[in-house]
């Protein structure tokens, strides 16, 4: 009987060799490398063993799906709910159609290896996680109905993403629509039932503080910006007075004044909601640093750039509108960004001042007699939900910057 030795392939012996050049080059290319690679591994080692033996043996983990309502959209009526589904719905096919557009637009692979993996490891987490309630069926169905549609509505609009059409235009329209939408789903009004802002809370309320006063604090910061650089002594002392104050104060000390002190201005008999003069807080502070973002990409573009609009009989306004604002902002994206990021931080806040937000949520969710004692698998859950809405905005912030260098 004669024995068939399988020889491996030369790719899987190219794969080997590169691997062990690369650990070569990058672990091991010194006794002092060497050392420290094995330490850290060593650390990393014990420590993943020590997490992984807590985890799986002390560990009380049906904290989180029995309260996954509330971190998510705090005290919102259940019955409710089908409002935040139909937000969800026309996020997921708003996003679909602008993924498609500009995957289309900039000739790039709809579906590549990480999209898919990330695609799968979403159906994954919707099939195993322990939902608690009386219908975890409908929201694993729910759930994946929103990736399906994500997926189709992005294929079609890869396939009918015509490059002649003015798609930024009616994607900038499509998106302050939705949002005007989901802001009259989730407050009510205009025939559906109010919804008081003390029933908002979780994530729910921690990615409305952030957006709106993202979206708020956006022209407030490019106005200061210009009137920093203005040349009018007014505009300027009073845009650098601004700017120098609110960035000399702590976050929590604007958002006590936008809290107590809005109230003593406002006429007899109004009264600001809670989170509205949160959120105002959240945009005077915001504004401030978003304001020397913006003027550093200003200062960045080259004189000649104005010389050259002068030349061509362009004023001011469509000079800074036309070809210098584009140009800076574009060179402050990663700076942009990371203040937003720090913005949606930052909204842990709020919960000092009475607000549900996600950290408020959770210490609610503690101080329930059953979840006392449960403060690492809390904060853990939170945490990860937190380095969540970060990495997502991460990557959406490189997913623009790689079309605006591919579309100059």
């Amino acid at each position: 009987m004669v024995h068939h030795h399988s020889n491996p392939s030369p790719l899987t012996d190219m794969s080997q060799l590169f691997f062990l050049v690369w650990l070569r080059k990058n672990l091991f290319n010194s006794w002092i490398n060497t050392i420290l690679t094995i330490l850290l591994g060593t650390l990393l080692f014990n420590s993943l063993l020590k997490f992984g033996h807590w985890a799986g043996n002390f560990a009380k983990w049906e904290v989180i799906p029995q309260n996954l309502p509330l971190y998510f959209v705090g005290r919102f009526p259940p019955g409710e709910y089908w409002r935040l589904w139909l937000f969800l719905s026309l996020l997921m096919l708003m996003t679909g159609l602008t993924w498609g557009v500009l995957t289309r637009l900039s000739k790039g692979y709809l579906f590549n290896p990480t999209v898919l993996c990330g695609l799968a490891l979403a159906v994954l987490t919707i099939s195993i996680w322990p939902f608690i309630g009386d219908q975890p069926l409908l929201i694993r169905l729910q759930l994946s109905g929103l990736i399906v549609l994500l997926s189709v509505t992005a294929q079609i609009s890869y396939w009918c993403g015509h490059p002649s059409f003015p798609w930024g235009q009616r994607l900038t329209l499509g998106w302050v629509v939705i949002f005007l939408i989901g802001l009259w789903l989730i407050m009510g009004g205009l025939g559906l039932p109010a919804i008081s802002s003390i029933a908002w809370g979780g994530v729910l309320l921690t990615a409305l503080m952030s957006l709106v006063s993202s979206i708020l604090s956006f022209p407030f910061g490019i106005l200061l910006a210009l009137g920093r650089q203005s040349s009018l002594p007014v505009i300027r002392g009073l845009s650098t007075l601004y700017i120098e104050l609110v960035r000399g104060m702590p976050l929590i000390t604007i958002l006590f004044v936008g809290l107590i002190m809005v109230p003593l201005f406002l006429p007899s008999g109004w009264r600001l909601d809670v989170v509205f003069r949160a959120i105002l807080g959240l945009t005077l502070f915001v504004s401030a640093y978003l304001a020397e973002t913006i003027r550093g990409g200003l200062q960045a573009i080259p004189k000649g750039q104005f010389e050259a609009a002068n030349s061509l009989g362009l004023n001011t306004p469509l000079t800074l509108g036309l070809i210098i604002l584009p140009q800076a902002l574009k060179i402050s994206i990663p700076a942009i960004v990371g203040l937003f990021i720090s913005l949606l931080q930052d909204t842990t806040l709020v919960s000092i001042v009475g607000l549900f937000d996600l950290l408020g949520i959770s210490r609610s969710i503690l101080a329930n007699p059953i979840f006392i004692g449960r403060h690492a698998e809390v904060y853990l859950f939170i945490g990860v939900l937190y380095w969540l809405l970060c990495y997502l905005m991460s990557q959406g912030s490189r997913y623009l910057e790689k079309q605006l260098r591919s579309h100059p």
